[in-house]
């Protein structure tokens, strides 16, 4: 939800800095900057004053105050538990929320940093440009493309890179089936679910190989899953300031990370 939807809302609903204050749980002098008009401040600087979790609780505030919002958010799912949900409710999300599905568990996915998207960027250009220039037929994509990854009603993700050489599976709507290579940039809010719930995911589905840029730490991870289920799974360990060899294509296709990490602003 942008600052002008938030104020917008305010207007609307009559919202005192106050009431705004006490249930986003923000300072009152913060909120007068983001809706006093004399000291309004932009999109950009909101988000660097505020943190992710303060922006989410003031973004609660309007949403609960939206009852149609609310009503088209929760209406098809409401009275599921976690483990319950399927394809229908995750389709009957509001197209300004992201979600991922995986064994009937919505995950909220907050929106990434700049830092993260420009390396994801940076990771499928260099795969697409090897790609085209040997004439591949495989295919990268970024998320917010949907992965239907065990081909059931219970599980739908969206990996940051990831490439597909069978295009049969590409239906239009999503990826139906495991993709040969999946990159993830983690983050603190991915971590775990990247090292844990997804790599399990993906290493059943049948992905060959799987990598997490770790940039905190300035690592890869990357994991070779082989064409057995993980039956005889490798793992290494790159640093983040040299090449990482390509496993699927036998190591020809290098991704450059030292070159990555010095085009990328703040990393």
């Amino acid at each position: 939800m942008t600052i002008t939807e938030m104020r917008e809302l305010k207007e609307q609903k009559g919202y005192t800095l106050e009431e705004i204050a006490e249930k986003s749980g923000i300072d009152i002098e913060l909120a007068a900057k983001i809706f006093y008009k004399k000291e309004q401040i932009g999109q950009k600087e909101f988000y660097d004053l505020l943190t992710y979790s303060e922006i989410r609780e003031l973004e609660k505030v309007f949403v609960e105050a939206d009852k149609n919002k609310a009503a088209e958010a929760l209406g098809a799912y409401q009275v599921k538990k976690q483990g319950e949900y399927t394809l229908e409710d995750y389709y009957a999300l509001p197209d300004d929320q992201r979600y991922e599905l995986i064994d009937g568990v919505l995950y909220d996915m907050a929106a990434p940093a700049v830092t993260h998207q420009e390396i994801a960027f940076e990771i499928a250009v260099a795969l697409r440009k090897y790609i085209k220039d040997k004439g591949g037929k495989c295919k990268v994509f970024m998320s917010p493309v949907d992965v239907q990854l065990d081909k059931d009603d219970k599980t739908m993700v969206q990996p940051d890179v990831f490439l597909v050489c069978d295009q049969s599976k590409n239906t239009g709507r999503c990826i139906y089936g495991a993709p040969d290579m999946v990159i993830e940039v983690t983050s603190p809010s991915t971590r775990k679910k990247d090292f844990g719930k997804k790599l399990g995911k993906y290493v059943d589905a049948g992905v060959r190989e799987y990598w997490i840029v770790d940039v905190k730490n300035q690592k890869v991870i990357v994991y070779d899953l082989g064409e057995d289920f993980g039956e005889n799974m490798d793992l290494m360990i790159y640093g983040m300031d040299g090449e990482v060899p390509v496993g699927i294509y036998d190591g020809e296709c290098k991704i450059d990370f030292e070159e990555i990490v010095n085009s990328v602003v703040n990393i």
